[in-house]
């Protein structure tokens, strides 16, 4: 069965004076997970460390807030609309002056799903998903935004992206092979169907974790766009139709999520793996 729970029914627990950290996933919810997922809360004026070990990656995506993450290297303004890749060894103290939300992704062996990393660590980079081609399917009135892949960030360890489901919107039965598959849900109502009878009615903050080859589908709610963040641990879990001939391609609609161009260019292409996306 998969795994569903929302974010409120997990107990916090001081990471800091003024941080709050709440386990979303980990080895002692989903045993044998390569990842960890931690939702952290800083209240106004608090700051949080993150000290990437070398031979591990983190990421974030902001939820709400704005804050300033420090680094040897120079200060970077953090928005509510940024992701950020934290390569092994990164050491940075994030603090807010209004208070903040964030989920934190990290993958602490990260050579065993992408040596490469290790090999040629990736520079910190912050990408705004506001600014990033907005898709839209062939078949249907889903909207996608890519927001994490390897041409992005240059790493194959996680693969993410951002789903936006119009009201009474579907996708086709699937699965996925080769690793994980988690949502976090941001904005809305739905209902996620797993397995031959699991239903599972989803709201902002919910978590659904599907294991590997459970097949799977999204109904969107009746009077709102419904908005999560799906990733894939690694970026190459391979994606199989139960019906071939409805497999989800994605089209680009030449815009931004603003309606403004893009920060760059995306093909026409079938969901997958998108090594080149």
């Amino acid at each position: 069965m998969a795994i569903h729970f929302n974010e409120s029914e997990v107990a916090a627990e001081a990471l800091a004076d003024g941080v709050t950290r709440q386990r979303l996933l980990d080895a002692a919810r989903v045993p044998g997970v390569l990842f960890e997922l931690d939702r952290i809360v800083l209240a106004p004026g608090a700051a949080v460390t993150f000290d990437i070990a070398p031979d591990a990656l983190g990421w974030f995506q902001m939820i709400d807030g704005t804050a300033t993450l420090r680094m040897a290297g120079g200060d970077a303004t953090v928005l509510p609309t940024h992701i950020g890749l934290l390569p092994p060894g990164l050491s940075g103290t994030l603090d807010s002056d209004g208070g903040a939300t964030l989920l934190f992704a990290l993958v602490p062996d990260v050579g065993t799903l992408d040596p490469a990393v290790l090999a040629n660590a990736p520079p910190f980079r912050l990408v705004d998903w506001r600014e990033e081609p907005l898709l839209k399917s062939e078949h249907d009135a889903r909207k996608r935004i890519y927001i994490v892949t390897p041409k992005m960030f240059g790493v194959r360890a996680i693969r993410g992206e951002m789903i936006i489901y119009p009201p009474g919107t579907t996708c086709p039965v699937h699965h996925h092979e080769g690793g994980a598959h988690f949502m976090y849900f941001l904005a809305g109502q739905g209902t996620c169907y797993a397995g031959e009878d699991q239903e599972m009615k989803v709201r902002t903050g919910d978590v659904v974790y599907y294991h590997d080859r459970e097949p799977h589908w999204v109904k969107g709610g009746e009077t709102e766009d419904m908005i999560f963040s799906e990733f894939f641990v690694p970026s190459a879990v391979a994606t199989v139709w139960a019906d071939p001939s409805k497999v989800c391609t994605w089209i680009p609609m030449g815009v931004n999520h603003r309606g403004g161009t893009p920060s760059r260019t995306i093909e026409k292409h079938a969901h997958g793996p998108m090594a080149e996306v």
